[in-house]
C-alpha cells in the first residue's frame, strides 16, 4: 500500500486468512491525531477554530446534496402548487380587456408668448410624465363615469368579479353571494363607479413613441370595450377644455395686466409732463410731438433749447476765432514789413496808380536833368511834384495798415462778445442738465410703461374666442373593439407561476428541514461541524443483515469500509497505530461495539496479536458477540482476584484474544479509576501487539473519561443521523477532561441515500473489489450501491 501521508512511503501488500491475496486498501481519508485539551481540540495541521482569516467557502456539491435528500419534500410543494394554480385558474372568472390607442404630441401653450423665463414643457420628458397622470387621474374617471352616466347603469355596477371562494362554493353547489343593490345618493354611486373604473384602468405607453394604450379590465366584454373607448374620448375633450380654460384665464389675465399697465402708463406720464413744466424743460423733439417735456416715441434723444443755442454760439465763436486769428497776423505782419512789402499796399489801386506817377515823374526829371540844372524853376517844379507823390503814396501806406489794425480790433471784440456769450450758455446747459436727471428717469419710466403696455395689448388682440382650441395635440389612433377572448387567467402562465412558488416553498422547506436538523449525517460534518479528522464513513446495513454476516464477507462494502477505518489508524501518528486503543461513542447503540470487533479482528487478520477488551461495566455485549464466556473477566482483573493470561480467551479468529466484562460490578467508576486499570494496559502491551478496549458511552457516565485517561488513542464512533452535534462536541468535552488523545471520529450507520448522496462513500468502497474481479453482484455481496 503506498501511504503517502503517515511518512511511511512505499507499496506494503496486506494479506490475511479469508481475503484474497494482493488485495490492496487505500483509505479514504489520512487523519492527523487530534488531541483534547478541556474544550480545545488541536490537530496536527488542522486548526477546529477559524480565525476569522480564511473566509467560507460555497459548497455547491453540499447544496445539491440537500436538495437531492429533501426531493420529496420539493416535489411535494411542488406539486401541491401545482394543482392549487390548476383549480385556481379553472375556478378564476374570465376578464376581457380592451385598448384604445391615442397619440400625443408633444406640444405645450405659450399664452403670454414670454421666451426664456418659465421652462418649455414640450422639451422635457416630465411633458409625457403629466400626461400620463392625467389619464390616470380621479378627475378624468370621474368626467368618464358622468358622461357616459354609469352610475345609474345596473350592468356596469354589478361586474363584480367572483371571488375564489364563491367559486370553490359554486363547485359544491353553493350560490354565490349577490351583490348588494347600490342605493345611497347620486354622488355616492358616483364615487363607487370611479373607484370600479380606477381598479380596471391601465396606461400603457408605447415604447419609443408617442402612442399610449388605454386598457380596461372587465368580465363583461362589451363593458370593457365601452369605458376604454370613453376615457380616450373623454381624454382629448378634458385636454379641449383646459386648453379652452386656459385661454379665459389668459384673456381675463392680460386684461388685469392692461388696466393696471395704462393706469402706470399714464401716471408717469403726467409726472413727467409736470416736472417739465416745473423746470422750464423744452425739448425740441418734445414741440415735435407737441408734449411739452414728453418723450420721443421713437426712442430718439431729445436737444433742450439751451443746448442748441450753445452749440450755435459755439461754432460761432469758433468761426470768430479764427478769423481773429487771421486777421490779427496780418496786423502783425503789416506792423514788422515795410509799406510797399505788405500784400494790401501792392494790391491798393490807389497805390499802383501813385506809383505810376512817381514814376512818371522821375523819369521825367531825368530827362530834363539832362539839359537842365536842378535849381531850374522846372526842375524844382517836377522835384515838388515827385515829393508830393511819396508824401501821398505813404499816406496812402499808413492808411492801409490802420484799416488791417481797425479789421483785427473787430474780430478780437467780437471774439469777445460770443466767448462771454457761450460761457453764459454752458453755466445754463449745466443747471439744466441737473435738473434734467430726474426728467430723464420719469421720461425712460414712460417709454418702459408704454413699451409694456404695447405688447399686452398685442398679444390680448391675438387671443381669440377659441383660445387655439382647433389645434388639439391629443388624437384617437386606433378605437377599441370588443374583446373575442379573455386575457386571463393564462393557464400555462399560471402553472409556471405556481411551479415557480412551490418550487421556492420546497427550497425553502428542504433548507429550514436541513438548518433545523442538528444531526451529524454527512463525512463532511465530522471535519466541519466537529473540527476532528474522519477516520471512516461505515454504511449502513441492509434490513436482515446482521454485522457478522457482513464481516464474514471480505468483499462487502462493510467490510471494505472497516478494512478503511484499518489503513487510516495506521497513519494516525507517526509510529503508526497505537499499541492500545479506546472504541467509544456519545451515547449507546451507535456502533462501538461492532466497530471494536470488526476492527480488532481486521487487526489480527494482519498477523498482529491482538487483544480485545469489554470495559463496559455496566451494560456488556462483546460476549454475545463473540459467543464467549463472561463469567469471569475485566471485573476481576481490576478487583485482584485473576491475571490477565487466566482472563484472555482464545476466539474463531486467529491471533484474536478476549477478555468479557466479567461480574457487573457495584462501582464501576471506582475500579476504573484504579490503578489496576493501567496495570492491565501496560500487561497487555507486553504479551500483545495491540490493545482494544470497547468502552462505555461518554455521556452521563464517568467511566469513558477514564479510560481514555489511560489509553494511547481514542475512537469517537457516532451515528450517522441520530447523533446531534451538540451532544458530539458535550462528549469531545468531556474526553478533553480527561486529556484524551482523539485518534478521529467514525461515522457509523451511514446511508448514501438517505444522506442525498448520488455517488458516495459506497461507490468508493465497492469499486476496488469490482476493479479487480469484475463484479456486478454488489446487491448479492452487500455492498453499496455506486
Amino acid at each position: 500500500m503506498n501511504g503517502g501521508n503517515g511518512g511511511n512511503g512505499g507499496d506494503n501488500d496486506e494479506t490475511w486468512d479469508g481475503e484474497p491475496e494482493g488485495r490492496t486498501y487505500l483509505t479514504t481519508a489520512m487523519p492527523r491525531p487530534l488531541v483534547v485539551r478541556g474544550n480545545r481540540a488541536l490537530a496536527a495541521g488542522i486548526n477546529p477554530q477559524d480565525d476569522g482569516q480564511n473566509q467560507p467557502e460555497i459548497n455547491l456539491l453540499a447544496y445539491w446534496h440537500v436538495l437531492v435528500k429533501h426531493r420529496l419534500v420539493i416535489a411535494g410543494a411542488v406539486g401541491v402548487m401545482l394543482i392549487l394554480g390548476l383549480i385556481a385558474t379553472l375556478l378564476t372568472t374570465p376578464v376581457y380587456r380592451a385598448s384604445t390607442t391615442i397619440q400625443i404630441d408633444r406640444e405645450a401653450a405659450n399664452i403670454t408668448n414670454i421666451q426664456d423665463v418659465t421652462p418649455d414643457d414640450s422639451r422635457n420628458v416630465e411633458f409625457y410624465q403629466t400626461m400620463y397622470s392625467l389619464l390616470k387621474s380621479r378627475s378624468l374617471a370621474k368626467r368618464v363615469v358622468q358622461k357616459a352616466n354609469l352610475a345609474s347603469d345596473p350592468q356596469f355596477m354589478d361586474q363584480r368579479q367572483p371571488s375564489l371562494l364563491d367559486s370553490i362554493g359554486r363547485v359544491f353547489g353553493r350560490k354565490p353571494r349577490e351583490t348588494a343593490p347600490l342605493t345611497g345618493t347620486r354622488e355616492r354611486r358616483e364615487r363607487a363607479a370611479t373607484g370600479i373604473l380606477a381598479a380596471g384602468l391601465s396606461v400603457d405607453p408605447i415604447r419609443n413613441s408617442r402612442l399610449v394604450k388605454i386598457s380596461y379590465s372587465s368580465p363583461n366584454p362589451v363593458i370593457a370595450a365601452r369605458i376604454a373607448n370613453a376615457f380616450g374620448e373623454n381624454f382629448i375633450t378634458a385636454n379641449l377644455d383646459r386648453r379652452f380654460e386656459s385661454s379665459n384665464f389668459a384673456r381675463g389675465f392680460l386684461e388685469e395686466k392692461l388696466r393696471e399697465s395704462k393706469q402706470k402708463l399714464e401716471d408717469s406720464e403726467r409726472a413727467l409732463v409736470a416736472y417739465a413744466q416745473d423746470q422750464g424743460i423744452f425739448n425740441l423733439s418734445a414741440a415735435n410731438a407737441g408734449a411739452p417735456g414728453g418723450g420721443s416715441s421713437e426712442g430718439t434723444a431729445t436737444t433742450s433749447l439751451t443746448a442748441t443755442d450753445l452749440l450755435s454760439m459755439n461754432t460761432a465763436l469758433s468761426t470768430a476765432k479764427s478769423e481773429r486769428i487771421r486777421l490779427e497776423q496780418r496786423w502783425r505782419q503789416a506792423q514788422g514789413a515795410s509799406g510797399l512789402s505788405i500784400p494790401e499796399v501792392l494790391q491798393s489801386p490807389t497805390i499802383q496808380a501813385l506809383r505810376q506817377q512817381q514814376a512818371n515823374l522821375n523819369a521825367q526829371y531825368q530827362q530834363q536833368l539832362v539839359q537842365k540844372l536842378p535849381d531850374h524853376p522846372d526842375m524844382l517844379q517836377l522835384k515838388g511834384q515827385i515829393d508830393e507823390v511819396d508824401r501821398q503814396i505813404k499816406a496812402e501806406i499808413e492808411n492801409i495798415r490802420q484799416a488791417i489794425y481797425q479789421s483785427y480790433q473787430i474780430a478780437l471784440k467780437q471774439e469777445n462778445s460770443l466767448q462771454s456769450q457761450v460761457s453764459g450758455l454752458k453755466a445754463g446747459v449745466m443747471d439744466l442738465r441737473g435738473r434734467s436727471i430726474q426728467y430723464n428717469i420719469l421720461q425712460r419710466e414712460v417709454e418702459t410703461n408704454r413699451t409694456l403696455y404695447d405688447g399686452l395689448l398685442q398679444r390680448y388682440k391675438e387671443i381669440g374666442v377659441a383660445g387655439g382650441v382647433g389645434a388639439n395635440n391629443v388624437s384617437i389612433v386606433d378605437r377599441a373593439e370588443t374583446p373575442r377572448a379573455p386575457y386571463k387567467p393564462n393557464m400555462m402562465l399560471n402553472l409556471l407561476i405556481a411551479a415557480g412558488v412551490g418550487l421556492l416553498l420546497g427550497l425553502g422547506a428542504a433548507f429550514g428541514l436541513e438548518s433545523l436538523d442538528e444531526t451529524i449525517k454527512v463525512p463532511e460534518d465530522i471535519e466541519g461541524k466537529l473540527g476532528m479528522p474522519l477516520l471512516g464513513a461505515i454504511p449502513m446495513l441492509d434490513k436482515g443483515v446482521t454485522p457478522e454476516e457482513a464481516l464474514a464477507d471480505p468483499r462487502s462494502a462493510f467490510s471494505e469500509a472497516y478494512y478503511s477505518v484499518r489503513t487510516a489508524l495506521q497513519f494516525s501518528t507517526n509510529e503508526g497505530v497505537p499499541r492500545n486503543i479506546l472504541v467509544t461513542s456519545a451515547r449507546p447503540s451507535e456502533g462501538k461495539s461492532t466497530t471494536s470487533v470488526a476492527l480488532a479482528k481486521n487487526f489480527a487478520k494482519l498477523g498482529m496479536n491482538v487483544l480485545l477488551v469489554d470495559s463496559d461495566l455496566r451494560n456488556p455485549s462483546l460476549h454475545r458477540t463473540l459467543r464467549a464466556d463472561s463469567s469471569a473477566g475485566l471485573s476481576n482483573y481490576l478487583t485482584g482476584s485473576a491475571t490477565l493470561i487466566e482472563l484472555a480467551q482464545a476466539t474463531d479468529q486467529p491471533n484474536l484474544a478476549f477478555i468479557p466484562c466479567g461480574p457487573l460490578p457495584p462501582n464501576p467508576a471506582e475500579l476504573l479509576a484504579g490503578a489496576r486499570i493501567r496495570a492491565l494496559i501496560a500487561e497487555a502491551q507486553q504479551h500483545f501487539d495491540l490493545l482494544i478496549i470497547d468502552g462505555p458511552p461518554v455521556m452521563g457516565l464517568a467511566d469513558a473519561p477514564l479510560l481514555a485517561s489511560s489509553v494511547a488513542g481514542v475512537i469517537l464512533v457516532i451515528e450517522a443521523g441520530t447523533t446531534r452535534q451538540g451532544l458530539a462536541k458535550a462528549a469531545l468535552r468531556r474526553l478533553g477532561l480527561g486529556h484524551a488523545r482523539v485518534l478521529g471520529a467514525l461515522l457509523s450507520k451511514f446511508s448514501v441515500k438517505h444522506a442525498g448522496y448520488g455517488y458516495g462513500y459506497g461507490y468508493g468502497y465497492g469499486y476496488a473489489y469490482n476493479y479487480e474481479y469484475g463484479s456486478n453482484d454488489t446487491k448479492k455481496l452487500g455492498r453499496g450501491k455506486g
